[in-house]
């Protein structure tokens, strides 16, 4: 049995329950494979479908405003592919009257479509002969054929493609392609695959080499760097005994754009609260006579794909007005990053 006919074999012996696998509505597939980009089938199935019934269509999506959006992302992270989401939603609707384009060169023109989710489209809604290679496509291949690559070079990029294109069983890709996807995500997985009991290992190149664990192999190119946040919360009481605090939406390029944060000091190394009180005015301007409280004694180290944040938050109770200022009931209103979210959660207002 060819490479192909294993993989569809042991994918309809072994596929999951999974809610995407119920249509080919482009709309839908798409949405679903968006949401799990750099995220785990677990975590992104409850969003999905949050999606799907909060926008059913993507003309819904397309009305939504992208604060919308954004808000039922919170918590995903790589925040960029909830913006390219409604803007892509909004291009579908636009331009191609709300229907998606059928074929792999059309759909590479929407926003924050690549070749992986132009092939996943084309191939599983219109039964178009387009490959997948994700993640898990690339650790199959290399793996089976013992292919030392590294799979984020230019050139491992292109024989990745090419080696998928030609393995790939045509007449039946929409189920060979979800099942290659599949069978890396729950049985050549990452750490300890499951070699004694695969269909492939009579064949598998790395199996017999005794280099499973050293594929696939990856460049690493970009290196992580150390961030320090101080965030400034301030704390107000009117006259009628309503509670504010300050937010303010990040905007230009960089992490978390368009969501929205409290004031926000960074510095070069971790602060102590004597720099906090002589630099608060900085960012929140004259307020009036300042308490200025340590939130957390140890910063919270929240890990970024390519920067760690070093994060503090700073309590300023105030009598006096204060810029940006939201009613602290409203918070949960507003799309945050989730470590923003976290605090909010815990802190008592």
């Amino acid at each position: 049995m060819s490479f192909s006919g294993k993989i569809l074999k042991w994918y309809r012996q072994n596929k999951r329950s999974l809610p995407w696998r119920e249509t080919i509505d482009p709309y839908k597939i798409w949405l679903s494979e968006i949401i799990l980009q750099q995220t785990r089938v677990a975590q992104g199935t409850p969003y999905y479908l949050r999606f799907v019934e909060t926008f059913p269509s993507v003309r819904d999506m397309a009305n939504a405003k992208e604060e919308e959006v954004l808000k039922l992302w919170q918590g995903l992270g790589y925040y960029s592919r909830a913006r390219n989401l409604h803007a892509t939603a909004k291009i579908v609707v636009n331009e191609y009257d709300a229907v998606f384009p059928n074929n792999y060169k059309e759909l590479l023109k929407l926003k924050g479509v690549g070749d992986y989710t132009a092939s996943a489209i084309s191939s599983i809604c219109y039964n178009e002969a387009q490959a997948v290679v994700d993640g898990n496509v690339y650790r199959v291949l290399a793996r089976y054929f013992g292919v030392h690559t590294p799979i984020n070079s230019t050139e491992g990029i292109k024989y990745f493609k090419t080696l998928a294109q030609r393995v790939m069983d045509a007449n039946e890709i929409r189920d060979y392609n979800q099942g290659i996807m599949e069978f890396g995500a729950i049985h050549c997985t990452p750490k300890k695959p499951f070699c004694l009991d695969c269909p492939l290992n009579e064949s598998c190149v790395s199996l017999q080499a005794g280099t499973v664990n050293q594929l696939p192999i990856k460049l690493k190119k970009t290196k992580v760097r150390d961030r320090y946040f101080n965030y400034l919360v301030p704390i107000y009481k009117d006259t009628s005994g309503n509670l504010f605090t300050s937010l303010q939406k990040r905007e230009g390029k960089g992490i978390w754009q368009n969501l929205w944060e409290f004031p926000l000091l960074e510095a070069t190394s971790n602060l102590e609260i004597d720099a906090i009180n002589s630099r608060y005015k900085e960012i929140l301007g004259e307020i009036g006579k300042v308490e200025i409280l340590d939130y957390n004694d140890t910063p919270i180290l929240h890990k970024l794909s390519h920067q760690n944040l070093h994060t503090k938050f700073w309590i300023l109770n105030t009598n006096n007005e204060i810029p940006n200022k939201v009613l602290h009931h409203s918070l949960n209103e507003y799309p945050v990053p989730v470590l923003i979210a976290d605090f909010i959660k815990a802190f008592k207002f």
